[in-house]
């Protein structure tokens, strides 16, 4: 049945969930999978140039720590620092600056309430972070606080409004405003990459640079990969109870979304994209 429980069957989901706050996506092994694939050249693009050996770097919202390792690897022997709110992610985090042998401290903290001293790195980075949080300006003054005067705090956070797929299949159209409409029921902004200027301004940055970069999905290997891991996080994960809770789709809607992201991955003519909006953003 798609990985989904049959109507009035909710495999342990309680009968009337509540919307909630949090993290939308958990830390299933299909979300951890998705996101160890994330590294400096595929998500952190505009940093790239301000990378050197010997630099500090805070990871903000490591969460598996791909990013962070990739950040270590590429600064050593520069001190790099991932924290995140979860300790359990944090674990998944260690196993990979192990596995590429990479100096990494990792933190359980809070990205409105960081355990550093200010001006303490050179650079301060954040992927697909500021769309979960309720307070993404207080972030980034937080942010700015930890960052040496003249050092870089570099954000990057997808524009979910963006996603375009080939086929136009209508259940990935409903996904995605399901996904919307969830994102924001857990206090996050699922848009937040069209937002990142005016929020670091406002966060009181006088210096700050924008631009965009884009994920596409067009192979066989991308199209398993993407679409795989959607339609499990979809179908049979914490986020498929926190769809059902926000009202934004009920179980035959969620079977229809994990049947188009079936479709789209096993589509010869697949395509997909999804625009990221970029800042660097002097202290």
């Amino acid at each position: 049945m798609d990985g989904v429980a049959a109507p009035g069957h909710h495999r342990g989901m309680p009968p009337n969930p509540a919307p909630e706050a949090g993290y939308v996506h958990g830390y299933a092994p299909a979300v951890r999978a998705s996101h160890g694939r994330r590294t400096v050249a595929n998500s952190a693009p505009h940093l790239l140039p301000h990378l050197a050996p010997g630099t500090t770097v805070l990871d903000l919202g490591c969460g598996v720590g791909s990013i962070t390792a990739d950040l270590a690897a590429r600064v050593a022997p520069g001190r790099v620092v991932g924290v995140d709110v979860s300790a359990e992610v944090l674990a998944t985090a260690r196993a990979a600056a192990d596995e590429r042998g990479v100096a990494v401290e990792l933190v359980v903290a809070d990205a409105l309430a960081l355990p550093f001293a200010d001006g303490e790195f050179d650079v301060v980075h954040a992927h697909q972070v500021l769309q979960h949080l309720p307070d993404p300006v207080g972030a980034l003054r937080e942010a700015r606080r930890v960052t040496r005067p003249g050092g870089i705090v570099a954000v990057r956070d997808a524009v979910y409004a963006s996603i375009h797929a080939w086929p136009d299949l209508p259940g990935l159209h409903a996904w995605r405003e399901a996904y919307r409409r969830t994102a924001r029921a857990a206090g996050g902004d699922p848009d937040a990459g069209a937002r990142l200027t005016g929020w670091a301004r406002e966060a009181g940055f006088g210096d700050v640079t924008a631009s965009a970069s884009v994920w596409s999905f067009g192979t066989p290997e991308d199209r398993a990969w993407w679409g795989g891991t959607w339609a499990e996080r979809t179908g049979a994960s914490g986020l498929t109870r926190r769809l059902l809770a926000a009202g934004a789709a009920d179980e035959e809607g969620v079977r229809a979304m994990v049947r188009a992201w079936r479709e789209w991955t096993a589509h010869p003519d697949g395509w997909m994209a999804i625009t990221h909006g970029e800042v660097l953003c002097r202290a």
